[in-house]
């Protein structure tokens, strides 16, 4: 395989992060890296202990593995690292108007005004623990709802339909819903650039449900205070802001839509939600994974900027993320076949700029730039699998810039991650994780760390999101330079394979050192890597099974 990591070394970077750390050591970090193999100080991470045996009445819930003894090194054949390129979903077909064309106009919508407890599509938010008391307090009386029915509607003949005081003008294009709006399971609703901005009331409770279809293009949506006459700006998790929930069955498409001031820490209502229905409803429904897309459009202040829970097929492109609450991107629940591409996330306050969690299989996280966030800049996380992470540009976030937790199968190719406060990559009881043509340079601690954590004393639900501790690595091309603890550290793998990685830069007076493993039969490994050139593969002298007993 030709390594590309001379080429993406001189593409042009954002920032200039590396013309002093690479350009004027290339040079000497060469002469380092050839030197380093007779005496250098190996500062192995500590290795988590084996987790305790449970008792015998108890289920075994985690597959430890026990830290392997001896390794051995060895060069196999390079045949089997090669790799082409990934191939990328085509993009071209998510327009606006190809949007267009989805409209059916030819029906008229009807409207009515119903009670809340009576609709299917809003029994998440009247059932059981008392939820209605919230609507019955900020309404006034037995809550009630806009539907749209057996038709299509724009909000200005919404309008004109029901009274002023639920929904009405207050400025030119500027609408005020003082009610909750429900697109229902015949309704077409489409909010375009006639609406300067609709705005949700806080006060009044008001929300917006997708049941069937929804439009939204060149306009605003926004969560209002009418008591500060400003957005419903976020101050506690708990305090109702107004959301958008689109339900099992339906399409939701966004283009060019600024959206802001929506969701809490409330079951379906963090933002934009795309969620099939809950498991009590949708036997009872029987709708299909819900999908749409969400194109050149704008977040900001909201709990989630994007949510999604058993979704297929739903699209997040080049839109922006930016100073929203807990995540920017979230996909969540055994959704699959998403595209998150072209995106940029920035600014999250208290986790993750893009994070897909739970069984979120079969989706692309493809060119998008995701910095400053409070924790990671991606996440892949409980058992998450077949999922391709490329050519994204993650850098400055506040802990690792791609972490993977217990997520195995994946493939990183081609990112730029640089910058971060903790490790670059971070893998942790993950296997077969490729890492293909990535740069890691300037992070923290370790361009790349792989280790195993038993989680049975966390907060984790084991049987919920199952785990072996156990991590395997392919790294082939790319470039890990000038990261803090060094390049890579990898603690108790079942193996690692290395091809073509290039450590340039080192930040230590005594060159290119590993960490973890690697440090103790460094000077084989750079051997085979640097001077003959050839594939490395790192692997227990004792048996897997042996390991796993």
């Amino acid at each position: 395989m030709n390594s590309q990591s001379s080429r993406l070394r001189h593409r042009a970077w954002p920032h200039a992060l590396l013309e002093s750390s690479v350009l004027k050591c290339a040079v000497l970090s060469s002469v380092m890296l050839l030197s380093s193999t007779a005496a250098m100080a190996n500062n192995p991470l500590p290795v988590p202990a084996p987790a305790a045996h449970p008792a015998d009445d108890k289920e075994v819930v985690v597959k430890g593995l026990h830290q392997a003894k001896t390794y051995t090194i060895s060069s196999p054949p390079i045949e089997p690292l090669l790799m082409d390129k990934p191939k990328l979903p085509d993009l071209s077909g998510y327009t606006q108007q190809a949007m267009q064309k989805k409209i059916v106009r030819s029906k008229p919508g009807k409207v009515a005004i119903k009670r809340m407890m009576q609709e299917d599509s809003l029994k998440e938010f009247i059932g059981g623990d008392n939820k209605m008391a919230e609507w019955v307090a900020r309404q006034h009386g037995i809550p009630q709802a806009i539907f749209i029915e057996d038709g299509y509607m724009t909000l200005q003949d919404l309008a004109k339909k029901v009274p002023k005081q639920y929904l009405s003008e207050t400025s030119p294009g500027v609408f005020l819903a003082r009610l909750p709006i429900v697109v229902g399971k015949n309704g077409i609703l489409e909010v375009d650039k006639k609406t300067t901005e609709l705005r949700l009331s806080q006060d009044a409770g008001a929300f917006l449900v997708n049941d069937n279809l929804l439009f939204m293009s060149d306009t605003k949506l926004t969560g209002w205070s009418e008591k500060s006459n400003g957005p419903s700006t976020f101050k506690a998790p708990k305090e109702f802001r107004p959301f958008l929930l689109s339900w099992g069955g339906t399409q939701t498409y966004m283009f060019n839509t600024k959206v802001a001031s929506l969701g809490y820490n409330n079951s379906k209502s963090y933002g934009i939600s795309i969620s099939q229905y809950t498991p009590n409803m949708k036997a009872q429904m029987n709708r299909a994974e819900p999908t749409g897309w969400i194109v050149n459009s704008e977040f900001s202040d909201m709990w989630y900027g994007f949510y999604c829970y058993e979704t297929r097929d739903f699209v997040v492109k080049g839109s922006t993320y930016h100073d929203n609450i807990i995540y920017g991107i979230d996909p969540h629940d055994r959704s699959h076949g998403l595209i998150i591409a072209e995106n940029t996330v920035y600014g999250t306050k208290k986790k993750h700029g893009i994070i897909v969690s739970r069984e979120v299989n079969d989706s692309f996280i493809i060119n998008n730039k995701s910095y400053d966030n409070h924790l990671s800049g991606i996440v892949l996380d409980r058992n998450s699998v077949n999922n391709l992470v490329a050519y994204n540009e993650i850098y400055r976030n506040h802990t690792d810039g791609i972490t993977l937790y217990e997520s195995a199968d994946n493939l990183l190719w081609g990112n730029r991650v640089f910058a971060n406060k903790r490790h670059g990559i971070r893998v942790r009881n993950s296997t077969n994780i490729k890492l293909y043509e990535n740069l890691a340079i300037g992070n923290g601690l370790m361009g790349v760390y792989g280790h195993i954590k038993d989680l049975s004393d966390t907060d984790r639900d084991i049987k919920l999101d199952p785990f072996d501790a156990e991590v395997s690595l392919i790294m082939v091309g790319g470039e890990l330079t000038s990261n803090g603890s060094g390049p890579l550290s990898i603690d108790s793998p079942l193996s690692v394979e290395l091809y073509k990685v290039s450590m340039l830069a080192p930040t230590k007076a005594s060159g290119i050192s590993f960490n973890g493993v690697l440090g103790d039969r460094q000077d084989e490994i750079l051997d085979l890597l640097v001077r003959q050139q050839k594939a490395v593969l790192i692997d227990p002298v004792e048996s897997q099974k042996q390991l796993r007993d």
